[in-house]
C-alpha cells in the first residue's frame, strides 16, 4: 500500500467511530494548547525582566540610609535618620576606582499645578551623574546646567506623563509650574520610558537640582546640612559590582565611623543580584508550567495509546485478514502507527489554535505578560508528532505480531 492509502484507510477507519477518535484527541488538544500557553507566559516574564533590567541599570548600586539599632536592641527602620551626605557621594566617587558615576538625591510627593490643570506626582532632587546612572534622556528643552545645582534658580524638569497632564499638546518649556507652593520654571521634558519592571509609571515624575530640593522642596525636620536619602552608583563593569559594593561598605563605615562588629547605618543594594533572584523564580516557574503543561500530553498519548489498544482487541479478524491476503506485518504495523498520528496530529492542530488564541486573550485581557512566536507554535507542533510516534508504535507492533490463523478464528 502507497503513503496515501494507508491515510486514507486509517482515515476511513476513525471516521467509522468518530466519537471515541475525537475524545482520545482531547488529551493531546489540551496537552498542546496548555505547552503554548504556558510557554508564551514563561517567555513573555523573561522579556518583563529584561525590560526591568535595561531600566535599573545592570551596572548599578543603590545606597540607602538605615536606622541602625536603637534603645533596647531594637532596630531603627530604613529612613528615619540622615546617615548619608553629599561627603559620601565625594569620597565614593573619587576613592573607588570601579565607580564611573555617583548621585545622591532626595524625593518626595507633590501637587504640580499649571493654571487650571494639576497633577499628583513625585518630584526627584538629584544631581548631575543622576541621568546617566538612570539613563535618562531630555527629549525637549534642556538638561540643568552648572548653575543650576547651586540651589539659587528653581528650573524644573517634567516626565511625560506630567506634561501631558499639565499642557496637553504643548511641550510646556519657559512656562511657570507650582510644586507644592513653589514656582518652578519648565527647562526641559525627559523622553519617555513608560511601564517600568515592577508596573511603575516611570513618566510620572518631575526632577530638580538637589540643592533646591532641600532648600524649597524637603519638609523633613532636622536634615543636617548636605544630607541626602540616597545614592546611586554607576560602575565602570557588571563584573566589577560585587568589588565595588565591597569597597563601598568598607569606605562608608570609614566615613561613619562603625566600630567591627557594630550594624552598619546604611545599606547597598546590589540591582544585578535582585534581577538575578527574580530571573531564578520566573525559571523555576516556568519550568513548573511546562512540566503541567508536559503531563497533560503524556495523559493525551496514553489515552491514545489505549484506544488503539482497544482497537486492535476489536479488529483481529481484520487484521487477521489482511494477512490471510498478503499483508505482512509491517503493512499491519504502519496502517495502525497511521491512526495514531492521525488522531494525534487532529488534535495537535487544534491545540495549537487553541493554544495560540488562548496565549492572545491571557496577553489582552490577563494581568500575565505574554510573547508568542513562531518557534512555540513549532514545539508545539513537534510535541504533536512524537506523541503519536511514541504512543502509537506499541498498539501498533502489537497487531504486527499477531498469527494470521489465530487471528481469523477469534469471534
Amino acid at each position: 500500500m502507497s503513503f496515501l492509502d494507508i491515510l486514507r484507510t486509517a482515515f476511513f477507519a476513525l471516521r467509522g467511530n468518530w466519537m471515541r477518535s475525537a475524545l482520545t484527541s482531547l488529551g493531546v488538544i489540551i496537552g498542546i494548547a496548555a505547552v503554548i500557553v504556558m510557554v508564551s507566559i514563561g517567555q513573555g516574564t523573561q522579556a518583563e525582566i529584561d525590560k526591568m533590567v535595561s531600566g535599573l541599570g545592570s551596572q548599578r548600586l543603590d545606597i540607602g540610609s538605615f536606622g541602625g539599632t536603637g534603645p533596647g536592641g531594637a532596630r531603627i527602620a530604613q529612613g528615619s535618620r540622615w546617615t548619608l551626605s553629599d561627603g559620601d557621594v565625594e569620597a565614593i566617587r573619587n576613592e573607588v576606582p570601579e565607580v564611573q558615576y555617583a548621585a545622591g538625591s532626595l524625593r518626595g510627593g507633590t501637587q504640580v499645578v499649571f493654571a487650571e490643570n494639576n497633577a499628583s506626582t513625585q518630584w526627584q532632587g538629584v544631581q548631575p551623574d543622576w541621568f546617566s546612572i538612570n539613563d535618562w534622556q531630555v527629549a525637549k528643552g534642556q538638561g540643568f546646567d552648572a548653575g543650576d545645582y547651586g540651589g539659587g534658580a528653581k528650573p524644573v524638569i517634567l516626565g511625560e506623563t506630567v506634561r501631558k497632564a499639565l499642557f496637553g499638546d504643548e511641550d510646556g518649556i519657559g512656562q511657570t509650574v507650582r510644586l507644592g507652593r513653589v514656582p518652578f520654571t519648565v527647562v526641559g521634558v525627559l523622553a519617555s520610558k513608560g511601564q517600568g519592571g515592577f508596573g511603575q509609571d516611570q513618566d510620572d515624575v518631575v526632577v530638580v537640582p538637589l540643592e533646591t530640593a532641600r532648600r524649597r522642596l524637603s519638609n523633613s525636620q532636622g536634615m543636617p546640612p548636605g544630607a541626602v536619602q540616597g545614592i546611586a552608583v554607576g560602575v565602570d563593569d557588571a563584573r566589577n559590582l560585587a568589588s565595588a559594593q565591597a569597597e563601598i561598605e568598607g569606605l562608608l563605615r570609614q566615613r561613619h565611623k562603625i566600630e567591627p562588629g557594630a550594624d552598619d547605618d546604611f545599606v547597598v543594594r546590589n540591582i544585578s543580584q535582585i534581577v538575578a533572584t527574580r530571573t531564578a523564580t520566573t525559571n523555576l516557574m516556568s519550568k513548573l508550567l511546562g512540566a503541567v503543561a508536559g503531563i497533560c500530553l503524556i495523559i493525551g498519548g496514553i489515552g491514545i495509546m489505549n484506544i488503539m489498544l482497544v482497537s486492535v482487541t476489536e479488529r483481529i479478524r481484520e487484521i487477521g485478514l489482511r494477512m490471510a491476503v498478503g499483508a505482512g506485518p509491517s503493512d499491519v504495523r504502519r496502517q495502525f502507527l497511521a491512526e495514531a498520528m492521525l488522531i494525534s496530529l487532529i488534535g495537535g492542530v487544534i491545540g495549537i489554535a487553541i493554544g495560540v488564541v488562548g496565549a492572545l486573550l491571557v496577553g489582552k485581557f490577563g494581568d500575565l505578560p505574554v510573547q508568542l512566536n513562531a518557534k512555540v507554535v513549532l514545539l508545539a507542533a513537534a510535541f504533536s508528532i512524537c506523541t503519536g510516534l511514541f504512543f502509537g508504535y506499541y498498539p501498533a507492533r502489537k497487531a504486527s505480531l499477531l498469527d494470521p490463523i489465530e487471528a481469523l478464528r477469534a469471534q
